[in-house]
């Protein structure tokens, strides 16, 4: 316990992506009222809003990522997440390589990649539009340079509470921008403000909540508990002081660890629902895969057969398989997690490693030393069958042995 508490500590206490963006209410042409550090890409946004008419003035700060790549910002009407949004978008021109800022519309065939991105106007009511490069004319678009986006929309009455959405891509076709990388941050920049409080919803933070608990629960089972109980079970077995206790113990770690894992499984399933634009395939195929793995072991008890039973070896063979491999898958995908939360270099990760490395050395100093075990009893049993060794007494045996050896 006290090593689960270690580590979930380190989890907890890890470094956070550092984040060095910060807002600013002054610009080179307007000055707003609020601003606010949106939570990726080192972006920020600040804004006026003016109640009397419904009217919102804004200006998004973000950055490209390719002298040849595009900024964009948009409002979803709906719903905080990339389907639907309506964005305007700045990149260098093709022909003269003036900033240019156009309207798109996010539809669902442009997530599924089924067309190109083009320009249409906004089913919304943006009255002006306008981008800026940060340092002013004479500034040019490469790796890391700043970008402002600036625009004024008339909002529908009493609808504070906005939708943001804004992204960036390394290439332009054309005027069509390309989709965008897809990394944790670029996934999920999105972000419910209202403009009237100046606060952000909460979806944000339950979801980070969440993954942490995901994260965690199924760091714990899958990765650790799961591993455990198979280390029991090939070893323990063996140290005859132990008689049946090995076997509740087997059975004991591997039912917590199911059972912890399940309910990492269901916050996964969760956080799936609450993030509709957001898929990770590999994780998500891991993760159900190790979860019938799981499940279909654990109902192997119930029919597990009698040491008579002449289909026992079968029902083995079966369990060893389908444990080991529920315990690969599982180990695996928790690595696949670290890469979609983002923590590949994280001390968590570390943590993790460290944890399973050490479980991999006791494995290891355990398997040789039940072979070491192994080959002398077989050759005890070689030297009894050849009347060399009494079979009645040990020490009786080791002192004819040493005879031999005299002789």
């Amino acid at each position: 316990m006290l090593f689960l508490y270690l580590f979930f500590l380190l989890i907890c206490n890890g470094p956070q992506q550092a984040f060095s963006a910060h807002c600013t209410t002054i610009t080179a042409t307007k000055t707003f009222e609020k601003c606010m550090t949106l939570p990726t890409q080192q972006a920020s946004i600040a804004w006026t809003f003016y109640p009397h008419n419904a009217t919102l003035d804004l200006v998004f700060s973000g950055s490209f990522i390719s002298p040849t790549g595009w900024v964009g910002w948009g409002i979803n009407p709906n719903s905080a997440e990339m389907t639907g949004t309506h964005a305007l978008i700045a990149f260098p021109d093709p022909n003269t390589g003036l900033l240019v800022v156009l309207p798109y519309v996010l539809d669902p065939t442009v997530k599924l990649q089924r067309s190109s991105l083009l320009s249409r106007p906004l089913d919304i009511h943006l009255r002006s539009s306008s981008a800026a490069m940060y340092g002013g004319r004479m500034a040019t678009v490469h790796n890391g340079a700043a970008v402002q986006i600036y625009a004024t929309l008339k909002l529908e009455p009493n609808r504070t509470k906005i939708h943001h959405v804004w992204n960036r891509g390394l290439y332009v076709q054309g005027y069509s921008p390309t989709i965008h990388p897809t990394a944790i941050t670029d996934l999920l920049s999105t972000a419910t403000i209202d403009i009237l409080s100046g606060t952000t919803g909460s979806s944000h933070s339950n979801i980070k909540t969440l993954k942490m608990a995901h994260g965690i629960i199924n760091s714990v089972s899958w990765g650790i508990l799961l591993p455990v109980g198979a280390f029991s079970a090939r070893y323990l077995r063996h140290i005859q002081s132990m008689g049946p206790s090995w076997f509740y113990a087997h059975a004991g770690v591997q039912l917590s660890g199911f059972l912890l894992g399940t309910f990492g499984f269901a916050i996964g399933i969760k956080l799936g629902e609450m993030s509709p634009g957001v898929v990770y395939g590999l994780h998500r195929k891991l993760g159900f895969a190790a979860f019938c793995l799981g499940g279909v072991q654990t109902l192997a008890l119930l029919f597990r057969p009698k040491t008579t039973n002449k289909f026992r070896k079968y029902w083995k063979s079966y369990h060893h398989f389908v444990g080991y491999s529920c315990v690969v898958l599982g180990v695996v995908n928790v690595f696949q997690g670290f890469e979609v939360m983002g923590s590949s270099r994280s001390y968590a990760k570390l943590a993790y490693c460290l944890s399973l490395a050490t479980l991999i050395g006791i494995c290891i100093a355990s398997e040789v030393n039940s072979w070491v075990i192994f080959c002398r009893k077989a050759k005890e049993e070689t030297l009894r069958r050849e009347g060399l060794i009494g079979g009645s007494e040990k020490g009786s045996g080791r002192m004819n042995l040493m005879g031999l050896t005299d002789h």
